[in-house]
Protein backbone atom coordinates (compact mmCIF):
# COMPACT_ATOMS: atom_id res chain seq x y z
CA UNK A 1 0.00 0.00 0.00
CA UNK A 2 0.99 3.59 -0.29
CA UNK A 3 2.99 4.83 2.66
CA UNK A 4 0.53 7.69 3.25
CA UNK A 5 -2.14 5.10 4.11
CA UNK A 6 -0.02 3.49 6.84
CA UNK A 7 -0.72 6.12 9.48
CA UNK A 8 -1.85 6.17 13.08
CA UNK A 9 -5.36 6.91 11.81
CA UNK A 10 -5.58 3.63 9.93
CA UNK A 11 -4.11 1.24 12.49
CA UNK A 12 -7.26 -0.91 12.42
CA UNK A 13 -6.73 -1.54 8.70
CA UNK A 14 -3.08 -2.62 8.85
CA UNK A 15 -3.80 -6.35 8.55
CA UNK A 16 -5.99 -6.07 5.48
CA UNK A 17 -3.58 -3.58 3.85
CA UNK A 18 -0.73 -6.02 4.42
CA UNK A 19 -2.83 -8.80 2.85
CA UNK A 20 -3.26 -6.64 -0.24
CA UNK A 21 0.48 -5.91 -0.36
CA UNK A 22 1.18 -9.65 -0.20
CA UNK A 23 -1.34 -10.37 -2.96
CA UNK A 24 0.24 -7.74 -5.21
CA UNK A 25 3.72 -9.07 -4.42
CA UNK A 26 2.76 -12.54 -5.72
CA UNK A 27 2.99 -11.21 -9.23
CA UNK A 28 1.61 -8.89 -11.84
CA UNK A 29 -0.58 -11.53 -13.44
CA UNK A 30 -2.69 -12.10 -10.31
CA UNK A 31 -3.05 -8.37 -9.92
CA UNK A 32 -3.93 -7.92 -13.59
CA UNK A 33 -6.66 -10.59 -13.68
CA UNK A 34 -8.33 -9.23 -10.56
CA UNK A 35 -7.33 -11.87 -8.02
CA UNK A 36 -6.70 -9.13 -5.45
CA UNK A 37 -9.93 -7.21 -6.06
CA UNK A 38 -11.86 -8.61 -3.10
CA UNK A 39 -9.06 -7.72 -0.72
CA UNK A 40 -8.90 -4.25 -2.29
CA UNK A 41 -12.64 -3.80 -1.61
CA UNK A 42 -12.03 -4.79 2.02
CA UNK A 43 -9.24 -2.21 2.27
CA UNK A 44 -11.51 0.47 0.83
CA UNK A 45 -14.31 -0.48 3.21
CA UNK A 46 -11.99 -0.39 6.21
CA UNK A 47 -10.42 2.94 5.26
CA UNK A 48 -13.86 4.41 4.64
CA UNK A 49 -15.06 3.29 8.07
CA UNK A 50 -11.98 4.80 9.71
CA UNK A 51 -12.49 8.08 7.85
CA UNK A 52 -16.17 8.15 8.82
CA UNK A 53 -15.30 7.63 12.50
CA UNK A 54 -12.67 10.40 12.44
CA UNK A 55 -15.18 12.76 10.83
CA UNK A 56 -17.80 11.88 13.45
CA UNK A 57 -15.34 12.58 16.25
CA UNK A 58 -14.28 15.86 14.64
CA UNK A 59 -17.91 16.98 14.32
CA UNK A 60 -18.57 16.17 17.97
CA UNK A 61 -15.48 18.08 19.07
CA UNK A 62 -16.47 21.04 16.89
CA UNK A 63 -19.95 21.08 18.45
CA UNK A 64 -18.47 21.05 21.95
CA UNK A 65 -16.06 23.86 21.07
CA UNK A 66 -18.85 25.88 19.48
CA UNK A 67 -21.04 25.47 22.57
CA UNK A 68 -18.18 26.58 24.78
CA UNK A 69 -17.53 29.66 22.63
CA UNK A 70 -21.22 30.59 22.50
CA UNK A 71 -21.41 30.28 26.29
CA UNK A 72 -18.43 32.62 26.63
CA UNK A 73 -20.03 35.08 24.22
CA UNK A 74 -23.25 34.99 26.20
CA UNK A 75 -21.40 35.56 29.49
CA UNK A 76 -19.43 38.41 27.91
CA UNK A 77 -22.63 40.00 26.59
CA UNK A 78 -24.25 39.96 30.04
CA UNK A 79 -21.47 42.04 31.56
Amino acid sequence: MHSHLHTKYNQNCTDVMNMLDECHARGFLLKAVGACNEIKREVNKCLSAERYERARQNRELARENRSRVEKLWKEDGEE
